[in-house]
């Protein structure tokens, strides 16, 4: 039987302002898990882990998550808002177990466009 975690997406401003609860397949990243339940998180780069505007902020769940790779650490140091808990969501492979997520408020697009 396939498991199905959960993923709580902590409220958002814009993209969920209620906050969201969804519950997809494991294996699923959670960039795609957030598209297909219509949270709009920014994806610049397509999901190629070239950008930084998917980043999330994984509250509980991070040590059940797929490890990140070196070139995902390397673009994390670029983005805005970062944390000890920071993925790039399209890099971030949901494994059993629930996770929380926190979309930051600003992606390092907004925060050039604010200044």
């Amino acid at each position: 039987m396939e498991t199905m975690p959960k993923i709580t997406v902590l409220p958002h401003v814009e993209l969920a302002p209620e906050g969201a609860e969804i519950t997809v397949p494991t294996g699923t990243t959670i960039c795609e898990a957030l598209l297909e339940n219509g949270i709009a998180i920014e994806h610049a780069c397509d999901m190629s882990c070239a950008c930084t505007t998917c980043h999330v902020v994984v509250r509980k769940g991070l040590e059940s998550l797929n490890e990140s790779t070196e070139e995902e650490d390397d673009l994390l140091d670029k983005a805005w808002g970062l944390e000890m808990q920071s993925r790039l969501s399209c890099q971030t492979i949901l494994a059993q177990e629930d996770v929380t997520v926190e979309i930051p408020r600003y992606t390092i697009n907004h925060a050039k466009e604010n200044h």
